[in-house]
C-alpha cells in the first residue's frame, strides 16, 4: 500500500531543496539505517575502530605516532647515528620489481611453510623486542597472544618486561622462542637459558651484533630512560598523550623481566652488560648448553656466515639489527641472495630488517629466506591498538602474501615462490 502521507512529505522536502518531486515519479523519505549505510566515510569512533579500518601498516605507523609519547614512538621508528641503515633496508623492497606469470591456476593459494621442522601459518616470525611494555601495557603478552592465533612464533627478548613463564602462560598453545645476549657474567646466560626451557621455549636466537651500543640519537635527544621519567619534555608529552600516560602509571612498574639491577640510559645497560669480547668460542658453549635448534642473528658477511654454518647452527638471521647499531651496515635483502647461494644448502637462512608488508615477505622468500623476522611493523601495532593492533597487522601481512601469491601466478603458494619471479632493479 502506497503512504500518500510520506510522499507529500517527500515532495515539500524536495521542493526546499529545488528537486523535481512532480507526480511521474512517487517518493519517500529515507530511514536514518539507509541513509547512513551510503555516507562515504562515516565517522567511527574509537582506538579499535580505527586499528581495525586500517588498510595498511602506514595507518597503524600513524595511528601509534598519535597515541604514543613522542620519545617511545621514536624509540621504535629510529635508528642509529644518520639513520641510512635503516632507510636503505625498507628501500631495497622498494626495488624490488615482480615479473608475474600469467595463466596459472592460482585458485588455492596457500602460506604456510616449514621451518625448523616444523609447520607455521606464514613465513613470519615476530622477532625479539626490547622495553615492550613500554609501548602498551600489555607488552609481550599482547604480542604473544597474537602471534599464537596467527599461527607463526614469536621472539621473547633478553630485554624484554616480561617472564618467559608469563609469556608461556600467555600463550601456552603458541610457538614461543627465546632470543639470547651473552652476557658478561656467563653464569646470568645460563641461568636465562634454563628459565626460557622451563617456560617451554625450545628455539633460541643469539644475537650477536650488539658488543656495544649503537648511537640512536633520537633516544639521546629525548634523555630517554627505562622506565621513561617525567622531566619537563615527558610533562608536555603527557599532557598530549593522556591515555598511554594513565595506562603507564597505573600498570605494574616497567623493569627487565629477566636482567635485574641494569642502569636506566639504554646506553649504559648495553656497555654495562653485553660483553664484547665474545667470539665463535663462546656460540660453541652456547650450542653445548642448548638441545634445541640455534639461529644466530646479526650476520652481515657471507664469510662469516660460512664461519657459523660450519659451527653447526641451525639457522641464520641476515640481519643489521634494524639499522640501530651500525650505520651504513649491509642492506640485509641486498646481502640475502648471497648468503642463501653460500650456506642455504646446511642451514636455513632468515631475513630481518625492511619488512613492512606482506609483499615483502614475498620477495624475500621468492630470494631464499625461509621467513621473516618483523620488529619495528608488529610494534606501530602495538602502540596503535594493543594485541588488536599486533593481530591487525598480521591478518594484513598475511592477505597481501597471498595476494601477492595469486597476482604472480604462483601455483602452489608461498611455497611456490622462487628467483625467477622477482628481481631487485639497479640503484
Amino acid at each position: 500500500m502506497i503512504d500518500h502521507r510520506s510522499t507529500v512529505r517527500a515532495a515539500r522536502f524536495g521542493s526546499v531543496l529545488g528537486i523535481d518531486t512532480g507526480p511521474k515519479e512517487r517518493r519517500r523519505l529515507p530511514r536514518w539505517r539507509e541513509v547512513r549505510a551510503v555516507l562515504p566515510g562515516w565517522p567511527r569512533l574509537g582506538w579499535e575502530r580505527r586499528v581495525a579500518d586500517a588498510a595498511g601498516l602506514e595507518d597503524l605507523r600513524r595511528l601509534a605516532r598519535k597515541r604514543a609519547p613522542r620519545m617511545v614512538f621514536d624509540y621504535v621508528d629510529g635508528g642509529a647515528e644518520g639513520e641510512r641503515s635503516m632507510a636503505r633496508a625498507v628501500e631495497a623492497f622498494g626495488r624490488v620489481e615482480f615479473r608475474p606469470r600469467v595463466l596459472r591456476d592460482v585458485a588455492e593459494a596457500p602460506a604456510a611453510v616449514q621451518i625448523l621442522g616444523r609447520r607455521i601459518e606464514m613465513p613470519v616470525v615476530l622477532g625479539p623486542t626490547g622495553f615492550t611494555r613500554m609501548m602498551h601495557r600489555a607488552g609481550e603478552r599482547a604480542v604473544a597472544r597474537a602471534a599464537e592465533r596467527a599461527g607463526v612464533p614469536y621472539t621473547l627478548s633478553t630485554m624484554g618486561t616480561t617472564t618467559a613463564g608469563d609469556v608461556a602462560a600467555a600463550a601456552p598453545g603458541g610457538w614461543n622462542w627465546f632470543q639470547l645476549y651473552v652476557v658478561r657474567d656467563r653464569a646470568r646466560s645460563l641461568e636465562m637459558l634454563s628459565m626460557a626451557r622451563d617456560a617451554g621455549m625450545d628455539v633460541l636466537v643469539v644475537t650477536v651484533d650488539v658488543p656495544v651500543a649503537g648511537a640512536r640519537l633520537r633516544d639521546v635527544r629525548h634523555g630517554l630512560t627505562v622506565p621513561p621519567s617525567l622531566r619537563w619534555r615527558s610533562v608536555l608529552q603527557a599532557l598530549r598523550r593522556p591515555a598511554w600516560w594513565f595506562d603507564f602509571v597505573t600498570s605494574e612498574p616497567l623493569r627487565f623481566a629477566t636482567v635485574d639491577g641494569a642502569p636506566e640510559d639504554l646506553a649504559g645497560i648495553t656497555n654495562m652488560m653485553f660483553d664484547p669480547s665474545v667470539t665463535i668460542k663462546d656460540l660453541e658453549w652456547i650450542r653445548s648448553a642448548w638441545q634445541g635448534p640455534l639461529l644466530v642473528k646479526g650476520v652481515q658477511r657471507v664469510d662469516d656466515a660460512k664461519s657459523l654454518a660450519a659451527v653447526g647452527v641451525d639457522g641464520l638471521v641476515v640481519s643489521n639489527h634494524g639499522g640501530r647499531q651500525l650505520d651504513r651496515s649491509p642492506t640485509p635483502l641486498e646481502l640475502l641472495p648471497e648468503v642463501v647461494d653460500a650456506v642455504g644448502d646446511r642451514t636455513e637462512v632468515f631475513l630481518d630488517g625492511g619488512v613492512r608488508s606482506g609483499a615483502d615477505v614475498a620477495a624475500a622468500v621468492a630470494l631464499g629466506a625461509r621467513a621473516c623476522f618483523i620488529g619495528r611493523a608488529y610494534l606501530y601495532g602495538l602502540m596503535a591498538g594493543g594485541e588488536a593492533g599486533v593481530t591487525r597487522v598480521l591478518d594484513l601481512m598475511r592477505a597481501e602474501l597471498v595476494r601477492t601469491t595469486q597476482l604472480l601466478g604462483v601455483s602452489g603458494g608461498v611455497s611456490g615462490l622462487d628467483r625467477d619471479v622477482v628481481r631487485l632493479r639497479p640503484l
